[in-house]
């Protein structure tokens, strides 16, 4: 799957994650998922979401970052 495309959905996934706060187990490994996609293609992932990624761990498992 092309770059903007895995991008894209991690935008919706973050939009539902605002939108839907109960499914957000669901929607971290989703999010998981399409980072683990990102990683595939070779290309360095955004700052931003492997910080939001490592939160997400942290808050989902019930320990501090």
């Amino acid at each position: 799957m092309a770059f903007e495309n895995i991008i894209a959905e991690i935008n919706l996934l973050l939009t539902e994650m605002e939108t839907q706060p109960e499914d957000a187990h669901e929607l971290q490994l989703a999010l998981h998922e399409k980072l683990a996609e990102l990683r595939a293609t070779g290309m360095p992932l955004p700052d931003d979401l492997v910080e939001l990624e490592k939160r997400l761990q942290h808050e989902l498992s019930g320990r501090e970052p």
